[in-house]
């Protein structure tokens, strides 16, 4: 069987489950995410490898390596998402972890030490307003109050919807979590850098930090649109649109000075039964997302952000309700492990980029935890957390086979014994 197929066959029956289109649902720590699990488990045992789950019911498939003391290597990704997703967002990296667990089973190989394919739990932090659910959990780095944050559609919270999908949250918060070892995410990339360039695969560098105000709202007056003049209006609208042209030229400065920067109102809400044709609007609800690979960054917009709210609050006569702030940190991603691989893959003639994330990753908070941490993107056309995501599954085959020579047992090819700490190789 080829890697192609592995890859496949996965993604195929992955897909099959899911909330009604379009696109895929499968909300995190719902029972759909567990049969995805399910899917992964069973081809998993068929290859011999041996399943655990721990306390937050992440899914741990072990093929043992040659050196069985040695840190093993983690790699895989998720398989929850978004409302309407696509088809690749999290399930390409799953089925490439697969591809190359089965790549060394069906070739007789054995890895120099233990592979460990991983599918964490609760990626897409839409469901609930906290990062890297499963990950952290699987880490010991989740917190109690975290625990309580309630999920977008049910309004139940984590601690529930976690113990329903077989999970222990009291457990979780005990720890210890997973001993450092490595950890290896392949995902596609959430922008067209690599099909505009006509690259299939690349290597990530860092993943930026997000810095989140999801249930923001203005309060305004409501007036009549004719008989309100304008200087004693107070148009939620208005102000809003004050904001969002604001930040827009704040971003084109920075971004004119070399700073990585990127903002986003991806909600915006002023369609409820109180708003009219003849009103001026008197209510609005919004969310902002800000993210840069750079922390001291997202501390500045977030100055910037209170700057020109009370300034548009004093101007406007608009008051904002900002609801509670969440936020993920930049994480910087493995050099040395990104260098293997790179050499790996220039002995087939590839040749990958080193690129930034824009997008937050699960392969982030494992290099928070000390993970040798890194990622591999994979060619993606039309974005991503859309139903119309695209990707070559060749393009995943060629990162897999350049995975499978980079991590090959040197040993066993009469090379020299790889080092007892082979992964890492070295820090970033």
């Amino acid at each position: 069987m080829t890697v192609e197929d592995t890859i496949g066959r996965i993604i195929e029956e992955v897909n099959r489950i899911s909330l009604p289109g379009p696109g895929y649902t499968r909300p995190s720590y719902s029972p759909l995410e567990t049969q995805a699990h399910a899917v992964v488990a069973r081809e998993a045992e068929r290859l011999g490898m041996t399943v655990s789950r721990d306390a937050a019911s992440n899914l741990f498939a072990r093929l043992p390596g040659r050196d069985r003391a040695a840190p093993p290597l983690h790699i895989g990704s998720h398989l929850d998402t978004v409302a309407n997703g696509g088809a690749y967002d999290g399930q390409a990296g799953v089925a490439g972890a697969m591809a190359l667990a089965a790549h060394f089973v069906e070739s007789g190989e054995t890895p120099p030490v233990d592979l460990v394919v991983t599918v964490t739990r609760a990626e897409e932090s839409v469901w609930f307003p906290v990062s890297y659910i499963g990950s952290r959990a699987a880490l010991g780095r989740l917190s109690a109050p975290e625990l309580e944050a309630r999920r977008s559609d049910t309004g139940e919270t984590l601690a529930h919807h976690m113990r329903l999908e077989g999970g222990d949250p009291r457990a979780v918060l005990e720890g210890p979590g997973l001993p450092t070892a490595s950890f290896i995410e392949i995902h596609i990339e959430q922008g067209p850098v690599l099909f505009d360039a006509g690259e299939p695969f690349a290597l990530v560098s860092g993943v930026r930090g997000g810095l989140r105000y999801r249930e923001a709202r203005i309060e305004g007056t409501w007036a009549h649109s004719g008989g309100a003049p304008k200087a004693s209006r107070a148009d939620a609208v208005v102000a809003f649109a004050d904001l969002v042209t604001a930040l827009d030229r704040h971003w084109d400065a920075i971004l004119a000075d070399g700073g990585d920067l990127a903002v986003t109102f991806g909600r915006v809400d002023a369609a409820s039964s109180e708003h009219a044709f003849a009103k001026v609007p008197g209510r609005l609800a919004f969310c902002i997302d800000i993210r840069s690979g750079e922390d001291g960054m997202l501390e500045r917009m977030d100055a910037i952000l209170q700057r020109e709210i009370a300034g548009i609050e004093e101007r406007r006569g608009v008051r904002f309700h900002m609801g509670p702030q969440s936020r993920s940190r930049p994480a910087s991603l493995s050099a040395g492990l990104n260098r293997r691989i790179g050499e790996a893959s220039a002995a087939l003639d590839l040749k990958p980029r080193t690129m930034l994330s824009g997008g937050g990753h699960d392969a982030a908070a494992f290099a928070a935890a000390g993970f040798d941490s890194t990622m591999l993107f994979i060619r993606n056309w039309n974005g991503s957390h859309n139903p119309d995501e695209g990707m070559d599954e060749k393009d995943l085959a060629l990162a897999v086979r350049a995975l499978a020579a980079a991590f090959a047992d040197r040993q066993a090819d009469g090379g020299a014994r790889l080092p007892r700490k082979a992964f890492p190789i070295e820090k970033a």
